[in-house]
């Protein structure tokens, strides 16, 4: 298992040097290169895919790319029943990314293909490589699973991205046919889906654990308040008379923070703000803010937003300045199955660690998977807990215990499918 271990990180590092940043100047110097980026379907996703159907190929599995762009190997035992289990994870990137971010998930997939051919694994495999989860180029997450899922709306490939390229246009240059995505479904046989994904926060590492099993991808809720007051001379406005859009603001923020810190399993972040007229000597008139809250149960995050804008109310009403509140995303959390993250929990303890369940506060494709297939996840440690970042990295040990859950994993699956 170390050197599986070992390959699979080497082939992650690889792969993040299929980047669309240059890796020479005008001049033809060396160019500082900060990290990979490699946004849907542009050209270094040919070499990611050139890649990686020469390792499927090589474990005798059959490969196509789908109309999306998703590359997706089959193996097939010989005498397998009609079953089919999927694994996989996304290769496209933020900017500037690390080497592990969804890559992992793939080239672990196919390590468990591996062992799957060693133990005689029953059911056929399918591991697929979605090739869009960010949403980066387009503004739209999730387009690989989604076409695989079935929950593909055409009314995206009318999007454009900042070079003004359609999406459907995008998917021609990329040699594929954006009017048979529909065809990308999966297969009528998957009984469950499996997704391997570095955790991308700070909680394995702080609490020294190398895996645990995803419970739940938290729900979100994302909206926007603007806060108006009076804009007026700084000098002149006596400290009782003013209406202080940026205070009020800013004591609404430390509102949010404590309701965060003393609910269990919350996290609520405040993350832009714009003030108006943003100088030195004038009273804020306009404050814009934005926030996002999560939980993995969604009565506590509904309940967190009726609070904390009672909260904004208030303290509009007492500050004398308006509010005004834009609801832009509230997506429902969406729990694993309850099977296979047991199965999961149960591998990750037979292996000898501690069995840790997590909820993710990060989307995956998991989420998108789990409308139309049992889906469950397993985390590895980020160290540091940094993820998105070209200091990205993991840990050899743990990737060597992911393969051995593997295979402890796949052992349960085959006993437990009719």
């Amino acid at each position: 298992m170390r050197e599986r271990a070992l390959r699979a990180i080497a082939e992650c590092r690889l792969i993040a040097t299929m980047t669309e940043e240059p890796a020479e100047t005008a001049d033809g110097g060396i160019a500082e290169i900060g990290g990979t980026t490699r946004r849907f379907l542009t050209a270094p996703m040919h070499d990611v895919h050139r890649h990686l159907r020469s390792r499927m190929e090589a474990l005798g599995m059959n490969v196509e790319v789908d109309a999306v762009g998703n590359l997706r190997g089959v193996w097939q035992p010989d005498a397998s029943t009609h079953k089919r289990l999927l694994l996989g994870s996304h290769v496209d990137t933020v900017p500037h990314a690390g080497a592990f971010d969804g890559v992992l998930g793939v080239v672990l997939a196919l390590e468990w293909v591996v062992i799957a051919q060693e133990m005689h694994f029953p059911f056929a495999i399918e591991v697929i490589a979605f090739s869009e989860e960010e949403g980066v180029r387009f503004g739209a997450p999730f387009l690989g699973s989604r076409a695989v899922a079935g929950r593909f709306d055409a009314a995206l490939l009318e999007l454009t991205d900042t070079d003004g390229v359609r999406m459907d246009e995008a998917i021609r240059a990329f040699g594929l046919d954006p009017a048979v995505i529909d065809a990308a479904v999966m297969s009528a046989d998957a009984t469950g889906f499996v997704e391997i994904h570095i955790e991308q926060g700070p909680v394995l590492d702080v609490e020294g654990l190398p895996l645990a099993a995803v419970t739940a991808i938290a729900g979100q809720t994302r909206l926007n308040l603007t806060f108006k007051g009076q804009p007026n001379h700084a000098g002149t406005t006596p400290m009782h008379l003013r209406r202080d859009a940026l205070a009020a603001a800013a004591e609404w923020m430390v509102e949010v923070e404590a309701l965060a810190r003393r609910t269990d399993g919350l996290v609520a972040t405040v993350g832009r703000i714009t003030v108006d007229p943003n100088a030195t000597n004038v009273v804020p008139g306009r404050v814009h803010v934005s926030l996002d809250a999560r939980h993995a149960a969604d009565a506590i995050r509904t309940a967190a937003i009726e609070e904390v804008v009672a909260k904004a109310n208030g303290i509009a009403a007492t500050r004398k300045v308006t509010l005004e509140r834009t609801n832009w995303l509230d997506q429902p959390s969406v729990p694993m199955d309850e099977s296979l993250t047991a199965m999961l929990a149960e591998a990750i303890e037979a292996a000898g660690y501690e069995s840790k369940r997590m909820p993710s506060g990060a989307g995956h494709d998991a989420m998108v998977m789990a409308a139309k297939v049992p889906a469950a996840m397993l985390f590895l440690r980020s160290r540091e807990g940094i993820s998105h970042h070209p200091a990205e990295a993991v840990n050899v040990e743990d990737v060597e215990a992911a393969l051995l859950v593997g295979k402890l994993f796949l052992k349960r699956f085959a006993g437990s499918v009719d």
